[in-house]
């Protein structure tokens, strides 16, 4: 079997699904409150991954501008259908609901989405069958009303993809071994058999894959008597929180799936900076036609990855990877004589629509670097978790000096450190590197605050990981502005990985 990079899909990338067109792949996974949404990822061979472009560029397609962190764009499946690609997505707290978007190419651009009535619950998945009748298969867990919170496990009815109008009411499917949350359903054909593949025990160290057949996509269905199929659960793997999977064909003829976990580091194995990431695993088939999950491993790429953005002009801001809070990296900013200029509205991180426009972070250790001109105003370089959880540096002009403050934000606490430095335009450099003392291995990675060269703070990053903070989400590093005019001259991005064994 093919030996692929783990994690397949680096950074904050959770609830993977990948649909094969003509011996393409194309995957998107969720954004939650960040614009653009739905990344479209592209690749020929399971290995290598181009981010193609989002779904979700405009505004309106999804509506997150007023949702609470943790909702907005949750789990979409990606499906092609006559000459269609499909995206099927539950906005959690936004007036569109569940939605399926469409585009010929899954470039772009998409359709500004057909709203599907009905759906009372969350990861929606979309299937035909042989006659053409659609099919939205969805966890019915429910998000409004007196039954909010309540789960009613994995729901489905016919639809009308036209008019977005149910054509049945909502029949239970099968909702796995018992375990908590239900979710994450996607529907297949292969042989004989309807395969329903769902996640189970929530999304945290409890996740699992388990698998039920039947002979039509309504069922009944039956489970696998040694579900769940797949969990890391209780286990010392270096991938923990494994579930949330889509099959699909490798191709080399065989199959694997994708899905999600964490990579949780230090002695404990507790605390996980990137969040949620796509990884992948390989699928076999027993003689009677089940699925055989493999252990999904480590095998992070060895090569030093650098990125480099000079904002030489407008286009700077329509690559695909930027995204800012709930509005767009083009609401945020503007690319002016080479720089990015960024205009604060009197407020910081902790605001529901910081101005702030970010990368994803895709490697345990990673420098990032931007020089800002503060003459005009106060901005910089800060990591993003959510509006409680965040930490970064940012300059201002004061008496002739440049003034950098360094600040950290836990839970709503707040702590800055001060520093005066020649005036002018500053280097501002945020570093991250993985625990390797025996003294700091039971915390997290370790983080690292500098301006013009001058250390101002270093955190344990156990504060903004998954398990600590109240988002689904992961670090985003990015450029900032809390007063006047910023401007900033390029933004430098390099990551690397150590090379564990395989877990």
């Amino acid at each position: 079997m093919t030996r692929r990079p783990n994690p397949l899909i680096p950074g904050f990338n959770p609830d993977p699904s990948v649909v094969l067109v003509d011996g393409v792949y194309y995957l998107v996974t969720s954004t939650f409150e960040y614009l653009p949404g739905l990344p479209v990822y592209r690749s020929t061979d399971l290995v290598e991954w181009e981010h193609i472009g989002n779904v979700a560029e405009r505004p309106e397609q999804v509506a997150v501008g007023s949702v609470v962190t943790g909702a907005g764009v949750f789990a979409p499946t990606i499906r092609y259908h006559d000459g269609l690609f499909h995206v099927i997505v539950t906005v959690v707290g936004s007036p569109r609901g569940c939605v399926v978007f469409t585009a010929t190419d899954p470039a772009g651009p998409w359709s500004d989405g057909l709203t599907i009535t009905g759906v009372d619950g969350i990861d929606p998945d979309l299937a035909w069958d042989d006659d053409g009748t659609a099919y939205v298969t969805y966890s019915g867990l429910r998000l409004s009303g007196n039954e909010a919170g309540r789960h009613y496990g994995i729901e489905q009815f016919r639809v009308d993809l036209t008019t977005g109008r149910a054509l049945e009411r909502p029949r239970s499917l099968w909702s796995g071994t018992g375990l908590r949350f239900p979710e994450a359903p996607h529907l297949y054909r292969r042989g004989d058999h309807w395969y329903l593949v769902i996640a189970e025990g929530g999304t945290e160290r409890g996740h699992a894959v388990s698998v039920a057949r039947g002979a039509s996509p309504t069922g009944p269905f039956t489970g696998h008597p040694a579900n769940p199929l797949l969990t890391a659960s209780g286990s010392p793997r270096a991938v923990q929180n494994t579930g949330h999977a889509d099959l699909v064909e490798t191709p080399e003829g065989g199959w694997a799936m994708v899905l999600l976990g964490v990579r949780p580091i230090g002695e404990a194995q507790a605390f996980s900076p990137l969040g949620r990431e796509t990884f992948i695993t390989d699928v076999t088939w027993t003689e009677d036609a089940w699925p055989a999950i493999s252990a999904v491993g480590l095998t992070p790429r060895a090569d030093t990855e650098g990125h480099e953005f000079s904002f030489e002009d407008a286009i700077a801001l329509d690559d695909p990877g930027w995204l800012a809070v709930r509005t767009t990296p083009g609401a945020v900013g503007r690319v002016t004589d080479g720089r990015l200029v960024l205009r604060g509205r009197g407020a910081g991180l902790d605001d529901p629509q910081p101005v702030f426009v970010g990368r994803r972070q895709r490697h345990l250790n990673a420098v990032v670097t931007t020089t800002v001109d503060a003459a005009d105003g106060v901005g910089g370089l800060a990591t993003r978790y959510d509006e409680r959880h965040h930490f970064g540096l940012e300059a201002r002009t004061q008496d002739g000096s440049t003034k950098v403050t360094a600040w950290a934000a836990v839970a709503g606490l707040r702590q800055e450190w001060h520093s005066s430095f020649p005036g002018g335009p500053i280097e501002l450099r945020i570093e991250f590197q993985e625990p390797t003392e025996a003294a700091t291995a039971t915390g997290g990675d370790r983080i690292r605050l500098l301006s013009g060269g001058t250390l101002l703070a270093e955190l344990d990053g156990r504060y903004w990981t998954s398990e600590t903070c109240a988002s689904f989400t992961g670090r985003i590093v990015g450029l900032h502005a809390s007063e006047g005019t910023a401007r900033f001259a390029d933004f430098h991005y390099s990551g690397w990985e150590t090379s564990p064994a395989a877990g």
